[in-house]
């Protein structure tokens, strides 16, 4: 990970030594401090990764819950949706902003999902910064690999 958006700029795959358990780590394609025409790269490559992989088990969306859903997630999530690959939402930085403002981040985040098919209903909260939802996520990361 990096403080800086765009670091990662092309799949990067880790494999697990103790369990049947593949992640992979995909360019950013919102706030990446890169070109327009890389970043549109990158979108291109996360579309032919995404398409006909029959053994992918979850995608997971990292949105700032800061800013919520931006219309280039709008995109990516219709994307998933086309290629009929389950996706669940992650809000990053959810230490970042009030109780309130959260609660309403949460709730049309949560509305927006509801409107695409491949979306997972539940969102995860979360703060690398706090460790916030971090046992969470790897519960359902572990649930998925199981």
């Amino acid at each position: 990970t990096s403080n800086t958006p765009g670091r990662t700029q092309e799949i990067n795959v880790f494999e697990s030594e103790t369990a049947a358990l593949r992640l992979v780590d995909m360019p950013g394609y919102g706030y990446a401090a890169a070109p327009k025409g890389k970043v549109d790269a990158w979108t291109r490559l996360i579309r032919r990764y995404l398409q006909g992989r029959a053994n992918l088990r979850r995608a997971f969306l990292l949105i700032d819950a800061r800013h919520g859903i931006k219309p280039v997630d709008e995109r990516i999530m219709t994307l998933l949706d086309s290629a009929a690959v389950s996706y669940q939402a992650v809000l990053t930085k959810a230490d970042k902003i009030g109780g309130a403002a959260l609660e309403e981040v949460l709730a049309k985040v949560s509305a927006t999902l509801a409107e695409h098919p491949a979306a997972h209903p539940q969102v995860l909260l979360t703060s690398s910064e706090k460790g916030t939802g971090i046992e969470e996520l790897r519960a359902e990361i572990a649930t998925l690999a199981g």
